[in-house]
């Protein structure tokens, strides 16, 4: 039976958010971060989650995550260099990698990531897009109407063999990409997709974290 490993990033600073690091704020009875982890726990086959936090959480984290199935480590200072420290601290075959700001994605999406990365090697969590896109210069000029038939929102979690991840990161080392996905694009990997919900918003605003409380 394959084993599955969760990196949850936690590494950002919430700049664009405010004050405070919106994965200490409170939606329901838990904070953001808390109501993430909820979601991938009580899986069989998910064995251990690695949770990179940034210096300035790293104390209340402590307090929320007590020593045992979940593991804090220390984040870099990009996304891509969060990721690349917990993938070293990862021991099974498979890994999902997800938002600590997704608090709202649901555990039929999970599985159906779970099954389909065995299949795959390497999957990402998306929506199709809905809305118009436009292509607009410097001036603030709209060049053109992009085809929105093969355009997708990308989402997470994303999932991989973890030797296949591991290993674009290694050769990736000096990038500084958002996303685990586009390093294997990058390498001419194929990456397929899982179809997601639109309520699996990315909390970066506070009307983001309304939307979160209104939803749970």
């Amino acid at each position: 039976m394959s084993k599955f490993s969760v990196i949850i990033t936690a590494g950002g600073t919430s700049t664009r958010y405010g004050n405070k690091n919106k994965l200490l704020e409170i939606i329901s009875t838990k904070t953001v971060i808390e109501e993430t982890v909820s979601k991938f726990l009580n899986f069989e086959k998910i064995t251990e989650i690695i949770i990179p936090t940034n210096n300035s959480i790293r104390a209340e984290f402590n307090k929320l995550f007590p020593q045992g199935q979940i593991k804090l480590i220390d984040g870099g200072d990009t996304r891509q260099k969060s990721v690349y420290n917990a993938l070293k601290y990862v021991t099974n075959e498979y890994v999902l990698i997800h938002d600590g700001a997704r608090p709202l994605i649901d555990k039929e999406t999970i599985l159906k990531v779970m099954e389909n990365v065995i299949k795959y090697n390497a999957v990402s969590v998306m929506t199709k897009t809905t809305d118009t896109i436009k292509e607009v210069d410097e001036t603030g000029k709209i060049i053109r109407t992009i085809d929105r038939s093969k355009l997708y929102n990308t989402q997470t979690p994303q999932a991989f063999k973890t030797l296949l991840i591991k290993t674009a990161h290694e050769k990736l080392l000096d990038g500084n990409y958002t996303d685990d996905c586009s390093m294997l694009e990058a390498l001419d990997i194929p990456v397929y997709i899982v179809n997601g919900s639109y309520t699996n918003i990315k909390i970066t605003t506070r009307s983001d974290l309304d939307f979160a409380k209104l939803y749970i």
